[in-house]
């Protein structure tokens, strides 16, 4: 029986993976409009959402069928995991039908599990805990900016400085502080104390043998300084509604504004995985400035999840 394999967490690829992963992206942008690589043939892919989506629903569901595949939306409300049916039975049932799985979920758990009891490959679409495709994408994206040779890679990435301004106890911050550190990039998260990061990703990073780094600041100053990529997400995130009040009293601060964005280096970049609450985490000047690559990121998304499906099927 083949291996399967599951994209949980950016550490699931080593460094070579990736870098292949960036490659196989590079190539399928430039050819999108005339698709040689077509992995997914006659396969359907499930795409189970917990939660709201624009960019990773519609980017999924693309690259499906531009991977020669069929993909079908599963709303957690319409099946009988919404009224008690275990994830165990849930997931050897779906893997008799499909031939791979992506889940966007609140528990980090719950994907796990689903890959634990399954036998299709699973991809974590998001989860409280962690983006990894977001991540890879942004890493992508980077390198493209950064690149050095004819292919994005990860030797591009190597030593840049990327700064996460906010809640840096988010699914956003634990992801850049584990793919920057598999990267090997320096890493500065910054935001209030009360939103540091939290002992779970630091666990993770430690026992990860990783070549990165990442620290803690509560000082924008220092955290800005010398800063090749200055990184924000949204305040309040879907479930944090009832705390929304405190989180943006407490993260005001820290807003990515000019003033802030005039600390990093001339040519540093701007990235947010989206959707922006203009005038809170960022404000509309630097939304708008040239060296702000949101949108590219957005587009990539389709790529490397692209490449990332094909890579789990080879």
């Amino acid at each position: 029986m083949k291996n399967i394999r599951h994209f949980l967490k950016e550490t699931d690829f080593s460094k070579e993976e990736v870098d292949h992963i960036f490659s196989l992206a590079d190539t399928l942008k430039k050819n999108r409009a005339n698709p040689q690589i077509r992995s997914l043939n006659n396969q359907s892919w499930g795409l189970l959402f917990f939660k709201n989506s624009t960019r990773t629903r519609i980017s999924f569901d693309v690259g499906v069928n531009e991977l020669g595949g069929h993909g079908i939306y599963l709303d957690q409300k319409s099946l009988q995991i919404s009224r008690g049916e275990s994830v165990a039975d849930t997931a050897k049932v779906v893997s008799r039908y499909l031939h791979g799985l992506v889940i966007r979920a609140f528990e980090h758990s719950l994907v796990e599990e689903f890959a634990a009891e399954g036998s299709i490959p699973v991809i974590n679409a998001l989860t409280d805990f962690l983006h990894p495709c977001q991540i890879y994408t942004d890493a992508f994206t980077l390198a493209e900016n950064w690149k050095s040779g004819e292919v994005p890679c990860l030797e591009d990435l190597k030593g840049k400085k990327l700064v996460f301004m906010g809640d840096c106890d988010s699914n956003m911050a634990n992801s850049w502080i584990l793919g920057g550190c598999l990267f090997g990039m320096e890493v500065v998260m910054c935001g209030p104390k009360e939103f540091q990061p939290g002992e779970e990703i630091k666990k993770l990073v430690e026992s990860s043998n990783l070549d990165g780094s990442y620290t803690f600041t509560t000082d924008v100053k220092s955290a800005c300084c010398e800063a090749d990529v200055i990184y924000t997400d949204v305040w309040v995130s879907m479930g944090d509604e009832s705390e929304a009040a405190k989180r943006k009293e407490l993260l005001s601060p820290y807003q990515v504004n000019l003033n802030a964005f005039k600390m990093a280096k001339g040519d540093a970049l701007f990235m947010h995985c989206l959707p922006a609450h203009e005038g809170e985490e960022v404000s509309a000047d630097v939304l708008a400035l040239p060296n702000s690559i949101i949108f590219d990121q957005a587009e990539n998304r389709l790529h490397v999840q692209k490449a990332i499906m094909a890579k789990l099927v080879e």
